[in-house]
């Protein structure tokens, strides 16, 4: 695939499941906590430093945002999930668009590229997310958020335990990713076009 990923833009942004988009490109969707880095993730590999907007308030944006890559395929950024001070109704809000994204008749996802904040570790919430991927049989990957904020002995821990941890067995891979430094910049966007290729 020889789409150039500096030419991205924000297609859509969809509140509601009747605003995905209707074309059969390949979609690789970005999953994760709220707060884990999916827009400074965005900015990184696409090399804007605020295109994505980074929310100053944590869970409180329920659309997903489709970003077209080069008129390739799509960049798919997920509403956030697990954050606490979400109201009921917000909470089912998220649950029904995103259910919607995954199980609508047309659903053109292709991979899921799953972050996970490194110093964290896997939360119930991403337990859950990744334990749905694989038992939907949906390609992906995880990416290990925030990899500059440990020291080297605590980094290699963290990493072990996401290596080891049985929720990450069917991933295709798992880099380290700073958004910070560009670390793993390269390893994200090989991914990602790889599972833009298969589609």
């Amino acid at each position: 695939m020889k789409a150039n990923i500096v030419r991205t833009t924000l297609s859509i942004t969809a509140g509601l499941a009747s605003q995905f988009p209707k074309d059969n490109r390949p979609q690789i969707a970005l999953s994760g906590r709220s707060n884990v880095g999916k827009s400074s993730l965005i900015n990184t590999v696409i090399g804007r430093k605020s295109y994505a907007r980074v929310s100053q308030s944590p869970g409180k944006t329920i659309t997903i945002n489709f970003y077209d890559v080069d008129g390739q395929f799509y960049l798919v950024d997920l509403p956030g999930y697990g954050f606490a001070k979400r109201t009921e109704a917000e909470k089912r809000k998220w649950s029904n668009l995103t259910d919607s994204y995954f199980t609508q008749k047309n659903s053109s996802v292709t991979a899921v590229a799953q972050l996970v904040d490194l110093k964290v570790g896997l939360t119930k919430d991403d337990e859950m997310m990744l334990n749905f991927l694989m038992e939907a049989d949906i390609p992906h990957f995880i990416v290990a958020t925030k990899a500059d904020k440990p020291n080297k002995t605590d980094r290699n821990k963290m990493l072990e335990r996401l290596i080891t941890s049985p929720y990450t067995q069917k991933a295709e891979g798992i880099v380290l990713f700073s958004s910070l430094t560009g670390e793993g910049k390269d390893g994200v966007l090989q991914l990602i076009f790889e599972a833009a290729e298969r589609a």
